[in-house]
């Protein structure tokens, strides 16, 4: 586990924040938190937070024969991907399990996986595992290109006051600029996210990444660490691979429908996926629980009805309401039981099931004042 391009700096980061904190996340060691995670992730809901995307990897795909073996590999169309756009998507074993999950861009001239630093390892060996005789070359990038992330109502404003201009782009959509704003990175690559709160993804080369942190942070954007990366991806009911997705888990499980497409011709594991399509539903459904946000409950709490084991969590967090913090929890439910407003209980403790994503007028929108922000 490496630090991140940016978390190299991290005296540098940390000057100013009392309540700074590093840690590891998702295979690297990146920022925790700058102020407290409630606070960081009420800006980023209500104002513009900008954080690391070191954790991030990237794998380049060239040769002739890289869309259609990508597109036998994974479970969403590569195959009629066009330039400059991308998808999310599995990776799976013969039996239809999920080795990993992964976005991919078609950038022309290549194909761009992009994953966490977590998979990097598996998802390359699988990768060569399965390239035969194709014409098809695997190359890391991670050492190469880095990120940051920008998220909020106002980062599109901070940005374009950062000089950072490019068109309107829809979710998993890129754009190469030009850059000759301040931070000297020259050429830059812009992607809008499919993310529940308007977000956008800046790839860059490491040597840039702190000279663009400072920019934007001085054009308005706060600090975010990843511990309200977390409240927002749990808010958000965002799955994370290794965590709410196992390699247990079958994708129709995930309720991950993004992820799937059945129009576009065979890949490793499409045998189970069809099957579970045309034979009917999986038994358990991927869903979202709100509790009173004391006591806490634990992520592997078994979720009981009557006196049945019916379900587990994977992801808990507190998040802040405007009518006040709950306990927010992802899990697996059994899917008739997977009823908006139903009563389990997690750890003795009532919750309802709710339906994913959370509705975004719920979470706080009033900004919250970072402590020991740097003037």
């Amino acid at each position: 586990m490496g630090f991140t391009a940016l978390q190299v700096h991290e005296e540098v980061l940390s000057s100013g924040f009392a309540g700074y904190k590093s840690g590891e996340y998702r295979g690297a060691t990146s920022a925790a938190r700058f102020t407290t995670p409630e606070a960081e992730f009420t800006n980023v809901r209500s104002e513009c937070g900008v954080y690391d995307l070191g954790y991030r990897a990237k794998i380049s795909l060239t040769g002739g024969d890289r869309v259609r073996w990508l597109n036998g590999m994974v479970t969403n169309n590569i195959r009629d991907l066009a330039p400059g756009n991308g998808v999310y998507a599995f990776l799976l074993n013969p039996q239809g399990r999920i080795l990993g999950d992964l976005y991919a861009y078609n950038r022309g001239e290549s194909i761009v996986v992009d994953t966490d630093r977590s998979q990097l390892e598996k998802i390359l060996a699988t990768f060569d595992h399965y390239i035969i005789m194709d014409d098809v070359e695997v190359k890391d990038l991670s050492e190469q290109i880095t990120g940051l992330g920008i998220a909020g109502p106002k980062g599109l404003e901070v940005l374009r006051k950062a000089g950072i201009e490019f068109p309107a782009l829809p979710p998993l959509q890129l754009h190469e600029i030009q850059c000759d704003c301040e931070c000297g990175c020259l050429n830059c690559t812009i992607v809008r996210c499919d993310s529940q709160i308007e977000a956008y993804e800046i790839w860059l080369k490491p040597d840039s990444v702190k000279p663009l942190w400072n920019l934007l942070v001085s054009s308005g954007a706060t600090p975010v660490g990843f511990e309200a990366l977390e409240l927002n991806r749990i808010a958000s009911g965002m799955p994370l691979y290794g965590v709410d997705i196992r390699e247990r888990d079958l994708p129709q499980e995930t309720e991950q429908a993004r992820a799937l497409n059945f129009n576009k011709g065979c890949y490793i594991g499409q045998e189970i996926v069809e099957r579970i399509r045309s034979r009917g539903a999986v038994h358990r459904k991927f869903s979202g629980f709100v509790a009173d946000p004391s006591p806490a409950i634990a992520t592997g709490t078994k979720i009981v009805a009557g006196e049945k084991e019916v379900g587990e969590i994977t992801s808990s967090a507190t998040v802040p309401f405007t009518s006040g913090p709950k306990n927010v929890m992802l899990g697996y439910i059994r899917r008739e039981l997977a009823i908006p407003g139903r009563e389990v209980k997690a750890g003795g403790v009532s919750a309802s099931v709710v339906s994913l994503p959370l509705a975004a007028e719920n979470v706080s929108a009033e900004p919250v004042a970072p402590v020991g922000h740097p003037a």
